[in-house]
C-alpha cells in the first residue's frame, strides 16, 4: 500500500450555523491521507496506473467552494464521499480544520475516515 496525502488545501465556503456564519465566507483548511495500491505505478512509471491527485483536489475545490454546510461534519463527509470515488482508493481519511471557529483556540477540526470492504 502506498499513502498520499493533500496537506493543508485552504478554501473558502459557507460553513457553520450563526447568522454572521451563514452571511460570509469562512476559511476552512483540507487535509486528506489517501491509501491504495501502487505496486502497478511503481512499476510501469505510467500515470495511468496511478491515482490522479490532481483530478482529486479539482473535485474536491469544485465541491466546497459552492457548498453551504451548517455543519464540518457534513462537509467532511461531502468531501470523502468524493475521494472514496476513485477505484484505486482503498481507504481515505479526510480532515477539515475551521480556523478561529473557538475564541482561544487555533482551529477545531473534525476527522472522518473510510474503507472499502473487500
Amino acid at each position: 500500500m502506498a499513502t498520499i496525502r493533500i496537506t493543508n488545501l485552504k478554501l473558502r465556503t459557507v460553513i457553520g450555523a450563526n447568522d454572521w456564519e451563514r452571511e460570509c465566507k469562512q476559511d476552512v483548511v483540507i487535509n486528506v491521507r489517501i491509501e491504495f495500491d501502487a505496486s502497478k505505478a511503481s512499476e510501469s512509471d505510467d500515470l495511468k496506473d496511478t491515482l490522479n491527485y490532481k483530478a482529486i483536489t479539482k473535485n474536491i475545490i469544485q465541491a466546497v467552494e459552492p457548498s453551504s454546510f451548517f455543519l464540518i461534519e457534513k462537509l467532511a463527509k461531502c468531501i470523502l464521499k468524493i475521494v472514496m470515488k476513485d477505484p484505486l482508493v482503498e481507504e481515505a481519511v479526510v480532515r477539515i480544520d475551521k480556523p478561529l471557529a473557538l475564541r482561544f483556540a487555533d482551529s477545531v477540526s473534525i476527522e472522518l475516515s473510510e474503507k472499502k470492504k473487500t
